[in-house]
């Protein structure tokens, strides 16, 4: 992700909030409480809102109000589905402003979410910096800017735009948990995980219950950095409550993995035995599968060889790094695993491309694509109890 998160940056966010560092961690008592539910259900009238709003577009396509407001939706419906066709809409209702520079802002972050939903974050970065020189003050721009950054591993010029957000907390209250999760995010992936989880989680307590959004993604971020420092009892606290909120795909994504990693394969098939729609939830599922045996794993296997051809085909770059699982692990073909995972590392720096870039230079026995890897998590000082183990695998290889 990037060259070693500044000890400024942490103090930054730690004098931010000197008097919550102390505070007892909140941590979810009961699986089953309920925090906040979101009103929306895919499938439901929001739905059939869409279509009716796309109907209506499309006999006034250059309605530029009506195209904001139907490319919002579909972006929110692809985030909670997992569904790409859903940010394909959302791609045809900007036609007529995709690649025009002078676009107001809001179709410029309406763009780069879209853009990055396909993993072209450089073209998301070039319209979110247009749109922040545009208008500085655009929250929404610099809170997107920071997640496609930390995304690429880019970590200081994330927390630089954290802590544009942090400031604007001071003004607007119901901004401090996102402002929070956003510092702590990406602080905790450069050398101070524990800290920043101590913050978030008494940010977690003094949050309004309104703050429906800002609370699922703080206590998906919990889980995340405890289940990267080897807390695995609270990670699925906070997993468990972050799913009362809402069951999108990537929640549903990271959980799957978690549990997969406990060696819960069982609780995955439960979790994912009817979400075979989302190719990253399909490729979970099939992992699971294939621990147990179950009879559902060659039928599974089939679809996913199916659906990674017609990404192929597409030059459809948004599933590498389950591509290279999926070759790994179940296909057990190392080498064509270990380019894929390279090719994906290229694109994305998150903990998890790191991991099947190690796992297939082991399995490779090919060790030199994995030295950029090395570099990047000693620079970034990312602490994670499973690339430990890695690491400590791949050096030990290096140097026989």
């Amino acid at each position: 992700m990037r060259a070693r998160m500044s000890t400024s940056v942490l103090v930054f966010l730690f004098a931010l909030l000197p008097s919550i560092v102390a505070a007892e961690p909140f941590v979810p008592h009961d699986n089953d409480q309920v925090l906040e539910r979101l009103p929306f259900v895919p499938g439901d009238s929001s739905i059939r809102a869409l279509r009716v709003r796309r109907a209506a577009l499309a006999s006034d396509p250059r309605n530029i109000d009506l195209a904001i407001e139907a490319a919002t939706d579909y972006i929110s419906t692809g985030r909670i589905t997992g569904d790409p066709r859903f940010y394909g809409y959302a791609q045809a209702a900007l036609d007529p402003w995709w690649t025009s520079a002078d676009a107001p802002t809001q179709i410029l972050v309406l763009r780069a979410d879209v853009k990055q939903a396909s993993h072209d974050f450089h073209g998301a970065l070039r319209d979110l910096n247009l749109a922040i020189e545009k208008e500085p003050d655009n929250l929404n721009a610099v809170l997107t800017r920071a997640i496609v950054l930390q995304v690429q591993g880019r970590f200081g010029e994330a927390q630089n735009d954290c802590a544009r957000l942090l400031d604007a907390a001071r003004r607007a209250p119901l901004l401090q948990l996102t402002a929070t999760t956003c510092a702590a995010s990406v602080a905790s992936f450069s050398g101070g995980a524990t800290r920043s989880f101590d913050i978030l989680n008494t940010a977690l307590q003094r949050a309004s219950v309104a703050d429906v959004q800002g609370r699922d993604w703080a206590l998906t971020t919990l889980a995340d950095i405890a289940a990267r420092l080897g807390r695995a009892r609270v990670a699925d606290r906070f997993f468990r409550a972050a799913l009362t909120i809402e069951q999108d795909a990537w929640l549903l994504s990271a959980y799957a993995d978690f549990l997969l990693a406990q060696g819960r394969p069982q609780e995955v098939i439960e979790l994912l035995r009817d979400k075979t729609d989302v190719d990253t939830l399909l490729l979970l599922l099939t992992l699971a599968e294939q621990e147990l045996d179950a009879p559902s794993l060659v039928e599974h296997v089939e679809l996913l060889r199916d659906r990674f051809a017609a990404s192929r085909l597409r030059n459809d770059q948004r599933h590498l790094r389950e591509e290279a699982r999926f070759t790994l692990h179940i296909l057990d073909r190392p080498k064509p695993a270990l380019q894929l995972a390279r090719a994906n590392w290229h694109v994305q720096h998150e903990p998890e491309d790191a991991r099947i870039l190690l796992q297939a230079a082991l399995a490779a026995d090919r060790f030199k694509p994995a030295e950029p890897v090395l570099a990047f998590l000693e620079h970034s000082r990312l602490e994670d109890v499973r690339l430990e183990r890695l690491t400590g695998r791949v050096r030990a290889a290096i140097v026989q």
